[in-house]
């Protein structure tokens, strides 16, 4: 096992691998093997059972979730706000007509890299980065995006590409 990439060396590292990893990507896509889903859900249990996202919370800092009409409802009443109050104070929509944070790092990160939002956070939050989503080949243009943004993103990915050499 080698040594955890830091924060800072991320995105380099992400950016080496990118041509490497883009075509890992595009022949899982074309043979996606039976076990896969089963083989990410191991590897992303065995990442996160190393890794504290407290130390890092690049995504927080660095890109916003995409808010559901559902995150906006739950969200809002967790305020007691109206949900178009809560659009106003905190969300703008973007060039893909999401609603998105009106800028990041994320305005309920606190300084301790807690989530002051933690129980009510947007469902892009609860699942990132995506790693133990079924049918994981369908997300790798995202997948190859959080690989840049968080460690254990890219440490899974590079375990995969181990474990599944295509």
């Amino acid at each position: 096992m080698g040594l955890k990439p830091s924060l800072n060396d991320i995105q380099k590292l992400a950016k080496d691998k990118q041509n490497e990893n883009k075509k890992y990507f595009d022949k899982l896509k074309k043979k996606p093997p039976k076990n896969l889903d089963y083989l990410m859900q191991d590897l992303h249990t065995a990442e996160f059972r190393k890794t504290d996202c407290l130390q890092c919370a690049n995504c927080c800092k660095t890109t916003g979730p995409l808010f559901t009409s559902a995150d906006i409802e739950r969200i809002a009443k967790h305020f007691k706000l109206k949900p178009q109050q809560f659009i106003e104070q905190y969300l703008r929509i973007d060039e893909d007509n999401d609603y998105v944070l009106q800028s990041v790092p994320c305005t309920f990160l606190d300084a301790e890299n807690y989530c002051m939002i933690y129980e009510v956070r947007p469902k892009a939050c609860r699942e990132f980065p995506h790693t133990d989503r079924q049918k994981f080949y369908q997300i790798a243009p995202l997948t190859l995006k959080n690989v840049a943004i968080c460690p254990a993103a890219y440490n899974i990915v590079e375990e995969m590409k181990k474990r599944l050499p295509l």
